[in-house]
Parts: structure tokens; sequence; C-alpha cells
């Protein structure tokens, strides 16, 4: 049985119900609630600047999101088993080892479903562990929001070092007061992104940032899988998917299409979002696939 029918038969089960997910909230940050202390608009080819930004993490936490200090809440509990898989295939080492098993693309069907929530929310629950740091990737080229929804201003990034061979990974990553998260942001919009994605220069990028630090996990905002062009192109490229689905919204006839579209993939997992609680239930969970 195929991937694809695999997960259509479990998504079919219960009258198109998978055990849900913790409800992430969609409202963005106030740019005001955040601060750039060493903002990078350009570059410096002999001495290189990093930037520098301040997350609120309290307005995060208002916000129903994942902050490192916040203790036991019903989304930091259900990350915690969504990110447990995917960190043991990450580093999985021996016979069947994922190529680029570090490298994580979060994406959805259609626009809206949730997915820069997650992402973010998955990059701050890794981001607790001991032994592991966080690359944030803003992939979502056409429509980036990582930066927005964490409040902070827009920046040059990943389009730009597919631009320019003469910017590093170093000239535009952005550090935060997460000590072992950091940021890549989508930045300059172009009309040529999709081959941008697909070239040896992103190729190459890609074996940079996968390789560099044994201990990093790498979480790529992408953008849905149905209406772009640029999501297929970035899956044939990630050693694991997470697909969100919006609970109640996303169609069945939806699902399957995607998953069609990426089904070279071995590893795809889904993550039922927006979902409500059941009557007298104390937990949420979540669908996974692999």
């Amino acid at each position: 049985m195929s991937i694809i029918e695999k997960a259509a038969n479990r998504f079919g089960q219960n009258n198109g119900e998978i055990t849900p997910a913790p409800k992430i909230k969609s409202e963005n940050l106030n740019e005001q609630s955040s601060k750039i202390i060493n903002e990078h608009n350009t570059h410096n080819l002999d001495k290189p600047m990093i930037a520098q930004v301040e997350i609120n993490l309290a307005k995060l936490h208002q916000l129903g999101m994942i902050t490192p200090d916040q203790g036991k809440t019903l989304a930091a509990q259900e990350f915690r088993g969504i990110k447990r898989s995917l960190i043991q295939n990450a580093f999985f080492k021996g016979a069947g080892a994922i190529h680029h098993g570090n490298l994580i693309m979060v994406t959805s069907s259609l626009p809206r479903e949730g997915k820069t929530f997650c992402a973010i929310n998955l990059a701050m629950s890794i981001a607790t562990e001991m032994d592991h740091t966080v690359l944030l990737v803003d992939a979502d080229v056409a429509r980036p929001s990582v930066l927005r929804t964490l409040g902070l201003k827009s920046a040059v990034g990943l389009m730009d070092i597919l631009l320019d061979e003469k910017l590093d990974l170093a000239d535009v990553m952005i550090n935060t007061n997460v000590d072992t998260l950091r940021i890549l942001p989508a930045g300059t919009s172009h009309r040529h992104a999709t081959e941008l994605l697909a070239s040896q220069a992103m190729s190459s990028l890609l074996n940079e940032i996968s390789n560099r630090y044994p201990d990093r996990i790498v979480i790529f905002d992408s953008p849905p899988l149905l209406p772009t062009t640029e999501a297929r192109v970035l899956a044939g490229q990630m050693g694991q998917i997470v697909m969100v689905v919006e609970a109640e919204t996303t169609t069945q006839h939806a699902v399957k299409e995607a998953l069609r579209q990426i089904e070279t993939s071995p590893h795809i997992n889904l993550v039922y979002n927006k979902a409500r609680a059941f009557p007298g239930g104390t937990n949420y969970g979540y669908g996974y696939y692999d």
C-alpha cells in the first residue's frame, strides 16, 4: 500500500477525523513587541555581521505558542511527542539512515492551515533539547511570514544567497535571544524562485546547512503544495516532511492530491491542526505518518 493510500485510509477513519493536535492561534505579533539589536541590511565581505534579534517570548506565550521556559502546556506536550520521531530519524546512523534527515520541511495542502505556526512551535520545541540546535528557515519565498509572525522586520536571506555568490550563510543568518535558535529569512522576492530553489547553488547550500553542524536540525517553513511549484522542488531535497492538515476544513481530496505530489518522499508525517478538544478530554493528540 502506498504512502498516499495509507494516509488517505487513516484520514478517512472516524468520518475523516484524525486525533487532533493542539489548536494554534493565528495572530501576528506586533512588530513593536520585538526589537532589532543589530540589524543587517547590508553585508561587509571583509567583516560579515550577524544580525541579533530579541523575540518577545512573553508575547509568544500569551498567544499560546511554545517558548523555552514556559513549562508544561498542552502545546508543549504535544510538540514534544511530534518532535521525538523526527529527531530520532534526523540523527539515526547505519543502515536505513535518511539522507539529509536533519532537513525537515513543514508544509500544507493549502494556505492558512497553520504551517508557519507549527514550524515555529516545532523549532521552539527542538530548541529546548539539551543536545541539539535549530535553524528555522523561511522558505515560503513568495509570501514569507516567519519574521512577521515573530514580530521582526524583514531582512536579507535565502534568496539573496542564491542570487549573490559573494554572500555567505553567516552574512544573513540571524541569532536570537533563544541561544539554540537561529533564523534564515526568505530574503528578496524573485520571479524565478522555483528555478533558484532547484539550482545547484541551492543544492550546495543545503549540503552546507545539513553537514556544517552535527547537532543541528533545520526546519523549513515551506509554501503550500497545491498552489505553488516551489514546495514540490523543496520536497525533493528534504529528508523529512511534516504536512499540516487543518481540522474540519481541508478536504480529503486536497490531502490526497498534496500527498500525490510528494509521494516520492519516503518520510512524510501528517499533523492535524486547529482541532477542538474532545468533550470532557484533557489532552490533545496528533496524526503522525512515516
